[in-house]
């Protein structure tokens, strides 16, 4: 391809270290589409006419079937699926596949490529996410008023519903389908027709081209185009915080589904075992979620890396882009449906969840039993914590203080005061958009409903 230039060959070791066939070849088909328009455009500027645009156009096709079809035989001169499309459409039409890359260079055709692999990668993602909202929304509905407690700190803070902590996963999950869609106006950026740096002389009509690949811009700058990866960082920065909302989830399931808690058991389905101990189910399904995140956090990392000691324009360093984005991408294609299915599949206890109420959570209504009567926050509050602290040096609940303790804390106590304790009126009571209330998670329900429907 670039041959004439040099008098010796490329040394042995450095075709390997320089050949990127072994990862590239996964963007065949965006390649094939890429070519196919080129070739459209070839011929309505006259470059080739329009009997050697469907000889091109055929061709191409046929080498799409021998791909999708596992026909496609490598061969050693392959250096990276460009060479190796043009190679094989060469020995399929004949000389007039060498006309194909006229006004066209591997700076702009790979910048264009990845952009189309980006942009399938994206909708994958956001149907796994979409799988593993409905997962979490099914949970929340099948939930109802079953209580649990919240926790801060991994303390025990105050009770919710069992539906309301579901959804605390829904939204961040929201949040990444969201940054993806936004990623993607920004990733449907067409650079075809850059050419290596100064753009292309041939007045082909990228606008045509764009609409043809399904983008919905052009680039403005050749010398830009041919190097941004920035959509290639911004994507798998949203990969990293899936990964560290995935994480999250497996944290709390982890948790949760050990025999100190038994709030959930997760499916054999989705649980290991032990090779030495015959009694042990183990969450790695949650587990491997969590470390996954790691990996996901490594992969924009490199990019980044790469990407920072770079001058303007195409460099050869930019060929490291792209197996950090494909191990994303197969990263989340596999976690998201692994985590969906875990979270469909779990079983929820509301008994033991009940039962690990205690009625210190309360302290906080008790509080604000002594605001509505009057008395300021911070005065209620250390109020409240004596009383806490009280009922610890007795070994008692909070609620089993004798009557008299209450009304001595404070005039404003009445016998009534003994009402706070009850968990599920503390629930009802938070009713405000977004909070623990059943009418509250209800409508929490209803708009998460309306997130799922919607692509």
């Amino acid at each position: 391809m670039w041959g004439g230039r040099f008098s010796e060959q490329v040394d042995a070791l450095m075709a390997q270290f320089n050949n990127s066939f072994s990862f590239d070849r996964r963007m065949w088909r965006e390649d094939i589409r890429g070519s196919i328009a080129w070739a459209r455009q070839l011929a309505r500027v006259g470059i080739i006419s329009a009997e050697e645009r469907d000889t091109l156009v055929d061709g191409l096709n046929m080498v799409y079937a021998e791909f999708a079809e596992g026909r496609f035989e490598v061969r050693e001169t392959d250096e990276d699926i460009h060479t190796a499309v043009e190679r094989r459409l060469g020995e399929l039409v004949g000389t007039v596949a060498g006309k194909l890359h006229t006004g066209r260079s591997r700076n702009d055709q790979v910048a264009t490529d990845v952009r189309l692999w980006t942009l399938g990668a994206i909708r994958r993602i956001d149907d796994g996410l979409r799988a593993l909202q409905k997962a979490l929304l099914a949970q929340a509905e099948t939930a109802g008023t079953a209580l649990m407690p919240g926790y801060t700190h991994l303390q025990r803070a105050q009770p919710v519903l069992l539906a309301h902590w579901l959804l605390a996963h829904f939204w961040p999950l929201q949040r990444d389908r969201e940054r993806l869609a936004d990623c993607a106006k920004r990733t449907a950026t067409l650079p075809l027709g850059s050419g290596a740096i100064a753009g292309t002389p041939l007045m082909v009509d990228r606008t045509a081209l764009a609409a043809e690949l399904g983008m919905t811009t052009i680039s403005p700058n050749s010398i830009d185009a041919v190097s941004d990866r920035d959509f290639i960082a911004e994507f798998l920065f949203c990969a990293a915080l899936i990964g560290t909302h995935l994480s999250r989830l497996a944290e709390d399931m982890i948790i949760y589904s050990s025999a100190e808690f038994g709030f959930v058991t997760l499916a054999d389905a989705y649980s290991t075992g032990s090779s030495l101990m015959p009694q042990k189910k183990n969450p790695d399904s949650f587990e491997l979620l969590r470390g996954k995140a790691g990996r996901l956090t490594g992969d924009l990392i490199a990019v980044l890396t790469v990407l920072k000691g770079l001058p303007s324009a195409y460099d050869k360093d930019l060929q490291e882009d792209k197996e950090p984005l494909f191990d994303a991408a197969d990263t989340l294609e596999l976690a998201l449906p692994v985590a969906a299915g875990a979270v469909a599949t779990a079983r929820f206890h509301p008994d033991r969840m009940r039962a690990a109420l205690d009625d210190a959570m309360l302290a906080t209504d008790l509080a604000d039993y002594l605001v509505a009567r009057g008395v300021p926050f911070r005065e209620a509050h250390y109020i409240t914590g004596r009383l806490v602290r009280e009922a610890e040096q007795r070994g008692v609940a909070l609620s089993a203080l004798p009557l008299e303790v209450f009304l001595a804390a404070h005039p404003v106590c009445e016998p009534d005061v003994l009402q706070v304790f009850d968990f599920d009126r503390s629930v009802a009571t938070r009713r405000v958009p977004g909070a623990t209330a059943p009418e509250a998670v209800d409508e929490q329900i209803a708009q998460a409903r309306r997130c799922v429907e919607e692509r």
